[in-house]
């Protein structure tokens, strides 16, 4: 069985920052919509966890074990043990097209789709505030790139409102390299 999630690029159309709380997080408040652009990762059954890396970033992105990837899968390898749930290795392919460190969300949406992906590839019992937790844990874009939506972002990442707003059909971004 293969899993293929895209993992949109994510566009801040207003970010603010309101406070910040005693443990360090910033509070925010952001209207943030998604690109058709996407890193697309997928995932097939492996006698070990692994990962391999394609596209016109792959090599802008850390080595093997530092990958938000597989941070993800081992958060949700714990999440499935606790819930006596099937939870087997798997090798993630991760076609890398969003440039690195951009500001578009790229490792966020990435966890993202390594999250819905599992999800999706074990079939796995889990609720959308148990996902949204496990999401936070990985960063703060992480719970809104799950839903790849355009919202409203509030607190650290955790309060999150769909918004049916006007969006161009068009929008460039440009990447200087």
């Amino acid at each position: 069985m293969l899993v293929r999630q895209r993992a949109h690029a994510k566009i801040n159309l207003a970010l603010h920052v309101t406070g910040r709380r005693v443990d360090g997080y910033h509070e925010l408040d952001s209207i943030v919509a998604f690109a058709d652009i996407a890193d697309v990762l997928t995932i097939a059954p492996a006698t070990g966890v692994s990962i391999s890396l394609s596209g016109p970033f792959a090599n802008d992105l850390p080595p093997g074990g530092k990958n938000i990837i597989l941070t993800a899968w081992r958060l949700m390898a714990v999440f499935a043990r606790k819930k006596n749930a099937l939870f087997t290795p798997v090798k993630f392919h991760l076609e890398k097209n969003l440039p690195v460190a951009s500001g578009i969300g790229g490792g966020s949406a990435d966890a993202a789709a390594a999250l819905r992906g599992l999800v999706q590839y074990f079939d796995l019992l889990i609720s959308p505030r148990e996902l949204n937790e496990l999401a936070l844990q990985l960063g703060a874009d992480v719970p809104i790139c799950l839903i790849q939506k355009t919202s409203r972002m509030r607190g650290i990442g955790e309060i999150i409102e769909p918004i049916a707003i006007k969006l161009s059909p068009a929008i460039l971004l440009v990447n200087p390299n």
